[in-house]
């Protein structure tokens, strides 16, 4: 891991729940000396990427960050296009969907939505990266994205999310082929305990995924009668999603869903 990769990841440690963090934490949870973490954190506040808080002697995410996010959305404006469809997708479903977009090995959720109509939800940290192995978006995108990104996940360690999740590699190239075959990927409690969901692929201009949209429920509600919806829903939402990012989805991919419809 380079110097620059290794400052940089450093901003991935912030969340919904943690948006400050002392240097004492940062060196926790990154893994790295003192020293460097001090010297990468010195360089991303002078560049604007982080803060200090003066009385904490806190880092927060700074002021960089929200210039080059409203560039990127005013250039792409991905959020804008595709929230009203996840909210109509939501609002159908009465359950949790997402959009997420590949970031490396990991996706970064773009955009989330909650009809709120149940008193058990499913929590979603906007700040938090999904694992391909881990999570129904991760095994879509191994199935559908660059034909390399499988291959090169099989190179690192698996890591375990909950006991279900996939560690094992043969069985995780097994699943992700299953996925290629029905188009659409079903993952029950692989990131988090007593959540199911459904992810299928969304795509830009190449014919490789570039994210994904997905159902996530508590697996207490995921039954026979909401998993037919889901699995009729997803991947009409999917081409939408896919077209309104200027994409779309590949012949062979549309065969699939549609003789599954």
């Amino acid at each position: 891991m380079g110097t620059i990769t290794k400052a940089l990841s450093l901003l991935n440690h912030f969340s919904a729940s943690r948006s400050e963090i002392g240097l004492t934490e940062f060196r926790n949870l990154s893994g790295q000396d003192k020293a460097t973490v001090h010297r990468h954190l010195t360089e991303l506040t002078a560049n604007g990427f982080l803060e200090q808080n003066p009385g904490t002697k806190g880092y927060r995410l700074g002021p960089a960050i929200l210039r080059l996010a409203a560039v990127r959305e005013r250039l792409f404006p991905a959020r804008r296009l595709v929230a009203p469809l996840v909210e109509q997708l939501a609002g159908e479903l009465g359950e949790l969907v997402h959009v997420s977009l590949r970031e490396g090995n990991h996706l970064s959720p773009l955009y989330h939505h909650d009809a709120l109509i149940h008193g058990t939800r499913v929590y979603f940290d906007e700040a938090e990266l999904l694992p391909l192995h881990a999570t129904a978006s991760g095994l879509a995108m191994l199935a559908f994205g660059p034909i390399d990104l499988l291959p090169k996940l099989l190179k690192t360690k698996l890591k375990p999310s909950t006991g279900y999740t996939i560690t094992d590699t043969e069985l995780l190239k097994q699943t992700v082929e299953q996925v290629r075959n029905d188009g659409i990927a079903f993952i029950d409690q692989g990131f988090e305990e007593h959540v199911s969901s459904f992810a299928s692929p969304i795509f830009g201009d190449l014919p490789e995924a570039v994210g994904t949209i997905a159902v996530a429920a508590p697996t207490v509600r995921m039954t026979d009668e909401l998993k037919a919806k889901i699995r009729f829903s997803l991947p009409i939402a999917a081409t939408e999603v896919t077209e309104k990012l200027g994409g779309v989805v590949p012949v062979d991919l549309r065969r699939i869903w549609r003789d599954a419809a």
